[in-house]
């Protein structure tokens, strides 16, 4: 696994990356091939927070965790991400290791049970036109819908799929296509 670590505001010593690096590093073994692991520290409000991001193939997982302990906060990321992996593992064996989650029992990190998996359920499909408009636009309309998303088709990008969205922090987002 390929590790990449942020330090936001924060000066950390080498041990809490060596620490982040041996508890994510456990998650490698739900993957076939080499995963990426970001990871993001800062203090806020002091409180110590850590962002994981896995990425392995066309798979994200992500864990957003804050504790007054930045050793704390690495390892209740780290659970969140396996409890996602396990949550969803007959989903996600396909695209996993096949021989992830044959582990004996002494390796277990957790006493807690595999949660039940739960059906996908689309309770309400809407359809509706998706319209070429500007990034501006597609903004204005989502305010003016009182949403927290807008999918447009971006007049700028030559009409391609997009979404814009609201921020926690006050700002907007967008998600564009790649191709």
């Amino acid at each position: 696994m390929k590790f990449v670590f942020t330090d936001k505001k924060v000066t950390l010593p080498q041990k809490v990356h060596d620490y982040a690096e041996k508890k994510v590093g456990k998650l490698d073994r739900y993957f076939k091939s080499d995963a990426e692991a970001f990871v993001t520290f800062s203090v806020e409000k002091n409180r110590n927070k850590v962002e994981l991001t896995v990425h392995a193939g066309s798979m994200y997982f992500r864990a957003d965790e804050s504790s007054s302990d930045m050793f704390a906060s690495i390892d209740t990321a780290v659970s969140s991400i396996e409890r996602q992996i396990r949550k969803n593992k007959t989903r996600l064996s396909k695209r996993l290791r096949t021989d992830a989650f044959e582990r004996a029992v002494e390796e277990q990190s957790s006493f807690v049970p595999d949660e039940p998996e739960e059906e996908f359920k689309v309770i309400r499909t809407k359809k509706f036109p998706i319209k070429p408009m500007t990034v501006d636009e597609a903004i204005l309309q989502m305010n003016l819908l009182e949403h927290t998303f807008f999918a447009f088709r971006n007049e700028d990008a030559g009409g391609a799929f997009a979404v814009v969205y609201a921020r926690n922090d006050g700002g907007y987002g967008l998600i564009e296509d790649a191709d």
